[in-house]
């Protein structure tokens, strides 16, 4: 659903900070710290993580999952895999 990097991401695009998110979300500043600090994709209740979801989007954070195709129009990162370091020739 979404991971803790893209829960830190979006916060960066959008300029807030954790309390702002829990503020637009509706969802406490501790819970938003543990969904944060946790290991690869965030685990909570689903109407927890749905409030977190709809306001990111809301507030024009678009989430990409693995392999899914970006149908958005503005500027954003994504991660790719990374191209292989090519051998050094002497």
């Amino acid at each position: 659903m979404i991971t803790a990097a893209q829960m830190r991401a979006a916060r960066a695009l959008l300029g807030i900070d954790q309390k702002q998110l829990a503020e637009l979300s509706g969802v406490s500043l501790p819970t938003i710290q543990r969904m944060e600090a946790s290991e690869g994709n965030v685990r909570g209740v689903v109407d927890t993580l749905s409030k977190v979801v709809e306001a990111l989007g809301a507030a024009g954070i678009e989430l990409i999952g693995d392999h899914a195709p970006s149908f958005g129009t503005g500027r954003g990162v994504r991660f790719r895999e990374p191209t292989p370091a090519k051998a050094k020739t002497v």
